[in-house]
């Protein structure tokens, strides 16, 4: 009998055990490697996070830490490397190169003439004293704004009178309200899913000012388009070729008001866009009640609808005719390699070469360092969901530019007419009721300018969407007080105008303020087109869906409804919303660097802490806010902050 001394029990067992052995020592190396690859990948991102809390410092002070000689140096060779030659603006750039890098403190520098020295000091002391090109420029932005406005409100009164024409006037048909809310939402469809994003490429190819000439040219002639339409779907159409040019004027024409403008007066050119919007749209209600009893002539019917619809195409033209008196912004030359234009285009927008060099250098600075952000990471997109502190500044941005629309504004601003005729208003009353709305609007806009900067962004949603809220319901549920009552009308104007009141210095500047500060630069203009697109997108929902809505529930359950949604907003602010006013670049990476769970907890605190410290009238200390500082470690070069906070500097 042959030996089983490989294959019997004891052999098998062996061989199992060396298979099982190697499995074992593959499975480990499988799982080392496995374990290696993790650790480089989790390197990997703390290298990208390190290099962009490191781009942040940078952008916060690009200078810091050179000396006087390193800057005066570095003015001189920017001149040698673009070809500017002049004596007299070689030395206006070494100075200007100094004064950048010293924050803006020039009174260490020597070699400034008196005249320097006082035209620096009055940007300080008079901020609003300036070229008188700088203001032309500023004019034509806020023409933009005022279009911007008619554009949104003249088919407010119009509507009144060509629903009737287009055999879309019907209260009890289902079909007409979904047609009116159609025509009127066109041209912010248009915005939200093409003309927003069609900022970028025409912003590339035309610049800012042929970006703005191009936009008001196509909102000329689509406004002079609407006046000879005799269709509901050729309104359609015409306004919908209107989104061409609100969407890109919308976009470029604060950016390009801020490229121009000194530092200490960007926030207020921010801000002064949503007032001459406000101003704009209070024009649009003069425009219609100003035709309204314009006969028809000639056989044209409905001349008085058609002479409001046309009507905003009279700033747009005044517009394209001054632009390209005014120069071209200084930003836009750079990314071109144009620094000699540049120069030339920002010497018109300053008293002093110093001036103009300082800004220039420090400009094309800021331009070198964001070109390097760029290559940070592989996907901007990507980055807005993976990244935390992008993740966060999204979320916060697309709450307040959701809730604009849905706090009910524009509900009010496109339809007054009809809710007031609802009311019992005649159309020539209704008219005048909506022109009441249009000025509270503009003049509640203008305390903006002191309330944003001094009780905060956070503060001011938290106090405007509960006031909102019960004006809304307020509106709603005086639809219910008899009609042949005074009070019946008179409450509904009230609530309306009250509500105007407290949205004008709160949702209506915040959204776009808060915007613009709370994304990281180097994926800023990804989130401002976002944003744009959202406000926009919703825009077109509130004007698609009124009229059925209040078909459906009636005016007392369309204005309940936006008033709940004010209540959810004033939630979404407390919970998801962190205080931005007077922050650095670096203090806003460590507030949006937190997990989401901390701003709840915050939120929730606050809410207790307001309602015992305020309400109970107890001595109890406020909450901590979260914030990531102790855990963000800049690269061993730290960047020296502001000295003083400036909230307007990064807008």
């Amino acid at each position: 009998m042959t030996s089983n001394t490989g294959d019997g029990p004891t052999g098998v067992e062996e061989k199992s055990e060396k298979v099982q052995h190697r499995k074992a020592s593959e499975a480990s190396d499988a799982s080392g490697t496995e374990l290696e690859n993790r650790v480089s990948r989790e390197n990997m991102l703390d290298e990208e996070e390190k290099k962009r809390l490191e781009a942040s410092a940078k952008l916060e002070n690009p200078l810091g830490g050179l000396t006087p000689e390193q800057l005066s140096q570095r003015g001189a060779d920017f001149c040698a490397k673009h070809g500017i030659t002049d004596e007299a603006d070689i030395r206006a750039f070494r100075l200007g190169a100094m004064i950048a890098g010293n924050m803006n403190k020039y009174d260490t520098i020597d070699g400034l003439t008196d005249r320097e020295r006082e035209v620096l000091d009055r940007e300080i002391t008079h901020k609003w004293s300036n070229p008188p090109m700088l203001y032309a420029v500023i004019v034509i932005c806020s023409l933009c704004a005022a279009v911007q406005g008619m554009d949104e409100t003249v088919v407010n009164g119009a509507q009144s009178f060509y629903k009737v024409q287009f055999s879309i006037g019907d209260p009890e048909s289902q079909r007409d309200s979904w047609l009116l809310g159609v025509v009127n939402a066109a041209p912010y469809i248009c915005c939200a899913f093409v003309g927003c994003w069609l900022t970028e490429p025409m912003n590339k190819a035309f610049g800012r000012r042929g970006t703005v000439f191009v936009s008001c040219l196509i909102s000329a002639a689509a406004c002079f388009w609407q006046g000879f339409t005799n269709t509901w779907w050729h309104m359609f159409i015409a306004r919908f070729a209107l989104g061409f040019g609100i969407g890109p004027k919308s976009a470029t024409t604060p950016i390009f008001a801020a490229e121009c403008s000194p530092p200490k007066l960007r926030g207020a050119l921010v801000m002064q866009w949503q007032m001459w919007t406000a101003f704009g749209i209070m024009l649009g209600y003069v425009m219609d009640l100003a035709f309204f009893e314009v006969p028809d002539l000639s056989g044209i019917i409905g001349l008085n609808w058609r002479l409001m619809m046309g009507s905003a195409l009279i700033p747009a033209v005044f517009v394209c005719c001054m632009v390209y008196f005014t120069p071209e912004s200084p930003r836009w030359y750079l990314t071109k390699n144009r620094h000699m234009d540049a120069y030339k285009a920002i010497s018109q927008l300053r008293f002093e070469k110093v001036q103009a060099a300082r800004d220039l250098f420090y400009m094309d600075t800021l331009l070198q360092i964001e070109k390097e952000t760029m290559h940070i990471g592989k996907s901007r997109i990507k980055e807005f969901l993976t990244i935390r502190r992008n993740r966060n500044a999204m979320i916060a941005s697309e709450i307040v530019m959701f809730m604009q629309q849905f706090c009910g504004v524009n509900a009010i601003a496109y339809y007054s007419t009809e809710i007031f005729i609802d009311s019992g208003f005649s159309i020539q009353s209704a008219l005048v009721a909506s022109l009441g709305f249009g000025i509270v609007n503009f003049l509640f806009a203008l305390p903006a300018f002191y309330t944003i900067d001094t009780f905060g962004r956070r503060n001011l949603l938290l106090t405007t969407f509960p006031l909102m809220s019960i004006f809304l319901f307020f509106t709603g549920f005086s639809f219910w007080i008899p009609e042949n009552s005074t009070a019946h009308i008179g409450c509904i104007a009230l609530g309306i105008y009250l509500f105007g009141v407290v949205y004008s210095p709160g949702e209506g500047p915040v959204p776009f303020t808060y915007s613009a500060e709370a994304y990281p630069l180097y994926i800023r203009p990804l989130g401002m087109s976002l944003a744009t697109a959202t406000t926009w997108f919703f825009n077109s929902v509130i004007s698609l869906t009124w009229p059925a809505l209040v078909q459906a529930w009636t005016a007392q359950g369309a204005f309940s409804w936006y008033a709940s949604w004010n209540i959810v907003g004033f939630f979404l602010v407390l919970f998801f919303l962190p205080e931005t006013k007077e922050k650095t670049l670096e203090e806003l990476d460590a507030v949006f660097n937190v997990p989401l769970r901390s701003l709840m907890r915050y939120g929730a605190a606050q809410f207790f802490y307001f309602w015992g410290h305020y309400v109970l009238r107890r001595d109890i200390q406020p909450p901590k806010v979260p914030s990531a500082a102790a855990e963000i470690a800049y690269t061993e070069h730290q960047f020296s902050k502001e000295k003083t906070s400036d909230g307007t500097a990064r807008v």
